[in-house]
C-alpha cells in the first residue's frame, strides 16, 4: 500500500494534541509538495516537541508525501529512531496495519553528520573525494593534528613558549570551521592565550588538511563543510534541495553556522522547511552552535517563517515553571513564551543557603535519602552541576554512606584504546592511505615499533597494491610469527567480496590474542569488542558500519571508571550540559552562586553571561516535582594566583533577582539536622576576588 492510497479514517487521529501542537502538525497542509512555506516550532521545555515531530512526519505522509523524499535531521541517531518509530505508530493506529509493521519507513532520517556522510559518498566524484574515504573520531583527528604539528617543526619550545597541544590544536581549527569566523577573531574571542601563535596556527591547519587530503580521510567538521560548500554551488545547491519536499530539523538551537547555511542553500525560499527548537535552552556555544540561527529564522528565507509557540508543559509542576519562567525572563533577547500546566502543586522549589561546600554534600544527601524514603526512587533523582569538578565532595559523602551513584562523562566506547584498535585494522584494510589507522595496527604486533611502522607506511603508499606491498615488506625477525598472521588477515580484508560482517569476525579472532598480551583486564575488554562484532550486524557493509559507528557511537564501554555498580537504583550525578533531554522527580542543582552560575570563566561578554543563564534555566526544567537550588556560602578555590588556595564568600547568582524569590521556599542551613524556612533570606556577603587569569577572559 503507498502512501498516495491511504484513505484518512473518520476518528481524528491528532485528538491527543493540543492546540498548539496541532497547528505545526496541520502547517499548510493541503498545498502541493515542497510548496509550503517555512515554519519555526518554538518547543518550551517538556512541551512534547518530539511527539509534535513525530505527527507532522505522518501527517505529510497521510496527505500522500513521498517518506523517500522527507528529510529529518536531528542531533543523534536515537533521536532520529524515536521518531521514526512513532511517526510509525502513528501511522499503524491510523490505518490498523497489522504485524507491527509502519507504512513508511524513512530512509533520510538521522543525524546531521551521517546525512552529510552518505550525501559526500554519493557526490564524492563531483567534489573531487574520492568515495572510500574514511571518517576520523575526534581521537584520530587529535593525533593526526599532533603528527602534523611535529612534522612541521611546531612541537618543539619556540621564544621560551609551548606551542598549543594537539587538542587545543583541533578545537581552534573545528571552531574556525563550524562558526564560520576569521581565525584571529575566534583566537581573540574564544582562546586568547594562543593569540601570538596566529600566523603558525594557519600553517598548521594548512597542513592538516593537505595531510586529510593526502591520506583519503575526512574528520567530523569536513563533513559539514564539503556538505555547506555544495548546498552553496550554484548547481548543486538546488539539485540537492530538489532530492526533498520537506526538511524538518530537531533541535535546532544546537546547531551551527554551517548547519543553517546547509538548509538555506538546499532550500532558500524556505519551501517544506521546519525547525524544532528553544533558544531559552541553547547551551552549546563551546561546540560552535550559536543561538542567532533560532532568533534569526523566522526571517532568513526568501518568505517569511510561521511561528507556532509550544507552552504547555507536562513534566513540572507550576511552581517549578513560574520560578524558570521568572529566570529566563531576564533574557536579552529571546522568543517569548510562558510554560504553564494543569499540575497544580502547592509546594515551591526551595532556595536553600548552606554555610559551606561539605554542608551542601551532607545537606543534598540527606534529602536524597529522605525522599528515598518518601517513595522516590534513588534512579528519579538528580544532582546538576556547573562543572563536573563541583561534584567532588558529593561523590566522598555519597561512598561514604553506601549510597550509590552514577556520573555522567565516564569513558567513551570510541575512546577506549581496544575499541580503537579493532576499527583501526578495519579503517586501514577500508582506507590504505590512512597513516593513523596504519601506523596504529602496526604497532600492535610484538618488535614493531614506530620506525618500522613508518617505513612500511612509506611502502604502502608508494605501492601500487598495498597487499602486495605488505607481502613484500621485510618485518623484523622476531615479529615473523605475528607478522605473518596479519599479512594474512589484511589479505583476506582486501579480498573482493568478503561478506559483511565476516570482516570484523576476522579481525577480532586476530585481536584476542594481543588483546590478553597487551591488557590485564583483557576479559572485560573482550565483552566490547564482542558488543561492537554485534552492532556490526546491523549495518549493510564495512563502509558504513565505519561512517556510522563514528558519528553515533555507543555511550560508554563496559570498563567503568570506578568500581562496578552492583545496586539497580542510584542517584544521578550530572553536569547540566549533559543533563539536556532528561528529567527527573527530584533534581538538586549545587552550587547556585555567582562564580559557579554563572562560571567565572564565562563572563567575558553579554553573549557568554546569556548562555549561562540559560543553564541555570535548562537545570531547573528537569525537575517534575522536587527542586532545590543549594547556595553555598563559602567554598574553596584552588591555586589562585598570589593568594593561593583559600576559601571564598559567594553570592546567589545573579539570575536569582531580589523580586524572583517569591517564586522560592528560602531555607537556611542551622545545623547537621535542621533545615529551617527563612523569609526573606539575605544575600550573602559577596568577596569573589577576581585574579589575573579571570580578568584576562574579559
Amino acid at each position: 500500500m503507498s502512501a498516495a492510497t491511504l484513505e484518512i479514517p473518520a476518528d481524528d487521529p491528532f485528538a491527543s494534541l493540543n492546540a498548539q501542537q496541532r497547528a505545526a502538525v496541520e502547517h499548510d497542509v493541503g498545498l502541493p509538495a515542497g510548496s509550503s512555506r517555512p515554519l519555526l516550532v518554538i518547543a518550551g521545555a517538556g512541551s512534547g516537541k518530539t511527539n509534535t515531530l513525530a505527527h507532522r512526519v505522518a501527517r505529510l505522509v497521510m496527505q500522500g508525501a513521498d517518506p523517500q523524499r522527507i528529510l529529518l535531521l536531528t542531533f543523534s541517531r536515537r533521536a532520529a529512531n524515536e521518531m521514526t518509530q512513532r511517526a510509525g505508530n502513528v501511522l499503524q493506529r491510523v490505518f490498523g496495519l497489522g504485524g507491527g509493521q509502519a507504512p513508511a519507513r524513512l530512509p533520510w532520517a538521522g543525524t546531521f553528520h551521517s546525512i552529510g556522510a552518505r550525501l559526500l559518498r554519493e557526490y564524492a566524484g563531483r567534489i573531487g573525494l574520492d568515495a572510500s574515504f574514511t571518517i576520523h573520531d575526534r581521537g584520530d583527528s587529535e593525533d593526526l593534528m599532533g603528527m602534523v604539528r611535529h612534522d612541521i617543526g611546531l612541537a618543539q619550545t619556540q621564544n621560551q613558549k609551548r606551542f598549543p597541544l594537539k587538542g587545543t590544536c583541533l578545537s581552534i581549527y573545528s571552531r574556525v570551521v563550524n562558526s564560520q569566523e576569521p581565525l584571529a577573531l575566534v583566537l581573540q574571542s574564544t582562546f586568547p592565550w594562543c593569540g601570538e601563535w596566529e600566523a603558525e596556527l594557519k600553517t598548521l591547519f594548512g597542513a592538516y588538511v593537505d595531510a586529510k587530503q593526502e591520506q583519503n580521510v575526512l574528520d567530523y567538521d569536513d563533513l559539514l563543510l564539503f556538505w555547506s560548500e555544495m548546498a552553496a554551488d550554484p548547481e548543486l545547491g538546488p539539485e540537492l534541495g530538489g532530492l526533498f519536499d520537506y526538511v524538518l530539523v530537531d533541535e535546532y538551537q544546537d546547531t551551527n553556522r554551517l548547519q543553517a547555511a546547509i538548509l538555506l542553500g538546499m532550500k532558500p525560499g524556505g519551501e517544506g522547511v521546519m525547525v524544532v527548537g528553544d533558544d531559552a535552552q541553547a547551551i552549546y556555544s563551546f561546540r560552535g552552535a550559536t543561538v542567532r540561527n533560532i532568533l534569526d529564522f523566522p526571517k532568513q528565507f526568501a518568505q517569511p517563517a510561521s511561528v507556532v509557540t509550544l507552552d504547555r508543559n507536562y513534566r513540572s509542576t507550576q511552581p517549578i515553571l513560574d520560578a524558570s519562567n521568572a529566570v529566563i525572563a531576564g533574557a536579552l533577547e529571546r522568543h517569548a513564551k510562558t510554560l504553564w500546566t494543569d499540575k497544580a502543586a502547592s509546594a515551591l522549589p526551595q532556595l536553600v543557603l548552606i554555610p559551606d561546600e561539605a554542608e551542601q554534600a551532607r545537606w543534598v544527601c540527606n534529602r536524597i535519602l529522605e525522599h528515598r524514603e518518601a517513595g522516590i526512587a534513588l534512579t528519579a533523582q538528580a544532582v546538576l552541576f556547573r562543572a563536573a569538578s563541583h561534584s567532588a565532595a558529593l561523590e566522598l559523602e555519597l561512598m561514604r554512606r553506601n549510597v550509590p551513584f552514577v556520573k555522567f562523562g565516564g569513558l567513551k566506547f570510541l575512546e577506549a584504546s581496544h575499541i580503537k584498535d579493532v576499527l583501526a585494522v578495519l579503517r586501514f584494510a577500508q582506507n590504505p592511505s590512512g597513516r593513523l589507522a596504519g601506523f596504529r595496527v602496526a604497532q600492535l604486533i610484538p618488535g614493531i615499533g614506530a620506525a618500522t611502522a613508518t617505513r612500511l607506511l612509506d611502502a604502502v603508499g608508494e605501492a601500487a597494491e598495498p597487499v602486495q606491498a605488505i607481502e613484500a615488506f621485510a618485518a623484523p625477525p622476531r615479529s615473523a610469527t605475528d607478522w605473518r598472521a596479519f599479512v594474512t588477515l589484511y589479505r583476506a580484508l582486501r579480498t573482493p567480496g568478503l561478506r559483511w560482517p565476516a570482516d570484523i569476525e576476522l579481525v577480532r579472532d586476530w585481536y584476542l590474542p594481543h588483546l590478553e598480551r597487551l591488557h590485564d583486564d583483557a576479559q572485560v575488554r573482550a565483552a566490547d569488542v564482542a558488543q561492537l562484532a554485534q552492532l556490526a550486524g546491523g549495518y549493510g557493509s564495512r563502509e558504513t558500519f565505519l561512517a556510522e559507528i563514528t558519528l553515533d557511537p555507543p555511550e560508554a564501554t563496559s570498563d567503568r571508571a570506578g568500581p562496578p555498580l552492583l545496586d539497580d537504583d542510584y542517584v544521578i550525578l550530572s553536569t547540566i550540559h549533559s543533563s539536556k533531554g532528561q528529567e527527573w522527580k527530584s533534581v538538586h542543582v549545587l552550587n547556585v552562586v555567582d562564580g559557579c552560575i554563572p562560571s567565572d570563566m564565562s563572563t567575558g561578554s553579554a553573549a557568554d553571561i546569556e548562555e549561562e543563564r540559560r543553564l541555570l534555566y535548562v537545570a531547573m526544567t528537569r525537575a517534575r516535582e522536587h527542586l532545590h537550588l543549594v547556595v553555598p556560602n563559602r567554598f574553596f578555590i584552588k591555586q589562585q594566583s598570589q593568594m593561593g588556595d583559600r576559601h571564598v564568600y559567594a553570592a546567589r547568582t545573579r539570575f536569582i533577582a531580589p523580586a524572583m524569590l517569591k517564586h522560592f521556599e528560602q531555607c537556611v542551613w542551622i545545623d547537621a539536622d535542621t533545615t529551617r524556612s527563612k523569609k526573606p533570606m539575605p544575600d550573602s556577603v559577596r568577596m569573589l576576588v577576581r585574579d589575573r587569569a579571570r580578568s584576562a577572559w574579559k
